[in-house]
């Protein structure tokens, strides 16, 4: 008896601690470094927190003709590390591991939907947590941010680390969620930076990033500077977080230059 008591004790201990370190991140500011340009670090506490805007759910956009379908609920042929997300019921379920496409991307449009399982407990950052990576390296974040405080650049739609989002779009949690991305790489000449990578995101039919700039690449409580390297198209990555976050209606759209289509020529006339 006196074993057990003892490992009760010792795990009510163990959550208790977990809790605070979880109420810890609001209204504090951690030693993290300075964003640029901002009075904030990284994953700021302290930040104001995105006001919430209660929308009608996700937007369903099928996807257009000229679109790279990377998900329809058939199969993960798109992708690379297949065996890494489990596909049940039309429904793409993040299992065991990142996955990335097989196609490489620049500036792109992208349409996405997602949930979190209506009863999976959610706390701060766990249990309602993943990201798309575009290009392979600037992160949008996915998080069930319905009734679910954490640092404002780590919640939904937030450029990780970086900015938080405009507005809290975010559905309750179990109801599809959508993200319209738009997205531009960085662009250099040599080694000199010409125009960062910038981001537009509409989630649930809301503007919540409109042709915000990053500041480099996501890293983990860290500042990254953009590198020519990341001017290269990049497969795009979905991020698995120990979280069984669910998607579908998965497609993508390559942004070409203007004035790249044909002049118009008049027809002849047949006699």
């Amino acid at each position: 008896m006196m074993i057990k008591l003892k490992h009760i004790v010792l795990a009510s201990s163990l959550i208790s601690t977990t809790s605070m370190s979880f109420a810890a991140e609001i209204g504090k500011k951690p030693e993290t470094p300075q964003i640029p340009n901002s009075p904030y670090v990284v994953h700021d506490g302290t930040r104001p927190i995105p006001p919430a805007v209660k929308t009608k759910g996700a937007v369903v956009s099928p996807p257009p003709a000229d679109a790279v379908i990377l998900f329809d609920g058939s199969s993960l042929d798109a992708w690379k590390q297949k065996d890494k997300f489990v596909i049940k019921d039309g429904i793409l379920v993040a299992a065991g591991g990142a996955i990335q496409t097989n196609e490489s991307f620049g500036d792109i449009q992208v349409h996405l939907e997602w949930r979190v399982p209506a009863k999976r407990r959610v706390n701060g950052q766990k249990g309602g947590n993943s990201g798309i990576f575009l290009n392979s390296a600037y992160e949008v974040q996915i998080l069930q941010s319905h009734n679910n405080l954490t640092y404002p650049d780590g919640s939904a739609g937030a450029m990780y680390g970086q900015t938080p989002p405009l507005v809290n779009a975010t559905s309750k949690q179990g109801e599809w969620q959508s993200y319209d991305i738009i997205f531009r790489k960085p662009k250099f000449e040599g080694d000199q930076l010409i125009a960062p990578a910038y981001l537009t995101v509409i989630h649930n039919g809301v503007v919540i990033h409109a042709h915000r700039a990053y500041h480099g690449p996501t890293t983990h409580k860290k500042v990254r500077p953009h590198k020519p390297s990341h001017a290269k198209d990049a497969p795009i990555r979905l991020q698995y977080h120990n979280d069984p976050i669910e998607y579908r209606n998965i497609w993508v759209r390559r942004l070409g230059d203007y004035d790249q289509g044909q002049p118009y020529q008049e027809k002849k006339s047949s006699k």
